[in-house]
């Protein structure tokens, strides 16, 4: 029985990064690609990164009962969606997947799926830092969107408070200092290194 192994942290905390090279270095492990009706970004592939879609698809997912989760975020560029679907892509009872997320979404996850088949990965930097690597991001951006950077920033005090973590069952954390380190980490305590190298 394979399991879902959940990335999520922070805003620029590196949680993309890590979720990329683990995806990258751990070839037995697939990926459950989650839906948004955010615009693309530079650099992003639809069906890679997301599925980029709009409103409406996720509306027929929901009316099929295949919406595991769903999320607005009211942006200053207006209300976007991100949402978990039961697309037939995921099958446990061969491999091993990695997912990235929010807190909200990782206990949906694990609602549906069960406890035993989710595993959070939380990683965790300085707010100094993360605050700085958002901001370099953001200035490479065609349309940089510094008043989102400075909302989802304060919202993540709020969605990833000791108390919320603490109460979602999540005691490990994996600090973000140097990356090939937190990498080598994870894949120890998944277990993936040895099983898929």
């Amino acid at each position: 029985m394979g399991k879902i192994y959940y990335v999520m942290g922070k805003s620029a905390s590196g949680k993309d990064t890590i979720f990329k090279r683990l995806y990258k270095e751990c070839p037995r492990t697939k990926r459950l690609i989650t839906y948004t009706t955010r615009p693309i970004r530079d650099g992003e592939e639809n069906g890679v990164d997301y599925h980029f879609v709009d409103e409406s698809v996720i509306e027929e997912y929901r009316k099929q009962g295949k919406l595991i989760e769903m999320r607005t975020y009211n942006t200053v560029k207006g209300p976007w969606i991100y949402a978990t679907i039961d697309d037939g892509s995921l099958h446990l009872e061969s491999k091993n997947y990695l997912i990235i997320g929010t807190l909200d979404s990782y206990k949906k996850i694990k609602e549906y799926y069960g406890a035993e088949n989710v595993v959070p990965i939380f990683i965790e930097l300085s707010d100094g830092i993360r605050l700085q690597r958002a901001i370099n991001r953001e200035m490479v951006q065609s349309e940089p969107q510094y008043a989102e950077l400075c909302r989802r920033f304060l919202a993540d005090e709020e969605d990833f408070s000791p108390m919320r973590l603490e109460a979602s069952g999540i005691t490990k954390k994996y600090v973000n200092e140097d990356l090939n380190k937190c990498i080598l980490e994870i894949k120890k305590d998944m277990g993936i290194k040895i099983q898929d190298e």
